[in-house]
């Protein structure tokens, strides 16, 4: 490839977490280098409007989209067009290499995005659909984990019907199971987005209710004493780890005001750990990366038990945080690789993984 590289940054989003991507895109956006990039900002509107235009991160924070325009990718491969809509005519516009998706959470980080990039035949930063939909998916994300032998916490599956329907019922069934207390989470979110700390009935039922309002499939985990630690991975076919970092959050858990609003929780980098655990949770991290397929990148969160020394795979975070206090980047800097060369490396992998969507047969005793 001559020249620079045309990337789209695409953000914001019809999600939870669209404050989040916000963030990150702006985190993203200072530090691209303009001599090796040429870059397009695309906002996605909390309602899914897809718009472009001058400054358009700076028109997304402020929350007026009057001076930007309808943009779309189509779902076939046009080499990296995008068209802007005036005035009821479509205008292409200049053709993108490489799609960076920051937008996290539902419709971005689920497979749904991906979908599209692949229909539209891109290159783009981070997992496939498989990978994105599965890390996504707390519930899934564990059944997979589980089939190769990596230790989640033990958890229980409801629905929102069931519920809405009988929430006593339900109740019952987590008591049942768990003793006090429990996680209650959205299946399908992030960002700590919906998940409450439960320590009695009364709690569980506001838990219930408040995941069931930003998913219908709702997780419930048994409360460990654990210590949290998080392991960013790198690659495509052949991941790296980085160090193993520890947040100690200032509240019950790492809350959604204490990743993105306080500032308050301890960001322990590398962690404390000996040896002989430090190298198991990077070990478990790339083990999980590659259980998904994943690619490009993705942050692994770990439970330690103090009790038992166990170790426990949380989550899979397939488009972390890029904010300025977000810990897959500072645990590769913390590793060796600076800010920009992690992006750098992380929109080279792209297009190394589309080089091997490209040389995949997808025809069969006919041409074309």
């Amino acid at each position: 490839m001559t020249g620079k590289i045309r990337l789209a940054v695409i953000f914001g989003g019809r999600s939870g977490e669209h404050e989040v991507s916000l963030m990150s895109a702006r985190s993203l956006l200072a530090v691209l280098d303009a001599d090796r990039y040429a870059i397009t900002q695309i906002g996605v509107t909390p309602a899914g409007k897809w718009l472009h235009g001058d400054d358009v991160i700076g028109r997304f924070e402020k929350h007026d989209y009057t001076t930007l325009s309808p943009v779309a990718l189509l779902p076939e491969p046009l080499n990296g067009a995008l068209f802007a809509v005036k005035n009821g005519q479509m205008e292409r516009l200049p053709d993108i290499d490489v799609v960076f998706p920051l937008i996290h959470g539902t419709f971005g980080e689920d497979g749904t995005l991906q979908g599209l990039l692949e229909l539209a035949d891109l290159a783009y930063v981070g997992g496939g659909v498989l990978a994105s939909a599965v890390g996504m998916d707390k519930s899934l994300c564990k059944d997979v984990l589980r089939a190769h032998q990596i230790p989640v916490v033990d958890s229980l599956l409801l629905n929102r019907s069931s519920i809405r329907t009988d929430i006593n019922a339900s109740i019952e069934q987590i008591e049942a199971d768990f003793a006090y207390p429990v996680f209650v989470k959205p299946v399908n979110l992030g960002s700590s987005v919906g998940i409450t700390r439960c320590s009695n009935r009364s709690d569980l039922m506001k838990g219930l209710l408040e995941a069931a309002r930003f998913d219908r499939r709702i997780l419930v985990e048994r409360a460990i004493n654990a210590r949290e630690l998080e392991v960013s991975v790198l690659g495509n076919e052949n991941p790296i780890a980085s160090v193993p970092g520890e947040i100690q959050p200032q509240e019950d858990f790492y809350t959604y005001s204490a990743k993105y609003l306080t500032n308050q929780s301890r960001l322990i980098i590398p962690a404390d750990l000996d040896e002989d655990t430090s190298r198991l949770v990077s070990d478990t991290a790339v083990s999980a990366f590659r259980a998904i397929d994943g690619a490009g990148l993705a942050r692994v969160d770990f439970l330690l038990d103090r009790q038992t020394g166990e170790v426990f795979v949380s989550e899979i975070n397939t488009i972390p945080g890029f904010t300025a206090i977000s810990m897959y980047p500072k645990l590769w800097q913390a590793s060796g690789i600076s800010y920009t060369e992690l992006i750098n490396r992380l929109v080279e992998l792209a297009l190394e993984r589309k080089h091997d969507r490209d040389i995949t047969v997808r025809t069969y005793g006919r041409d074309g």
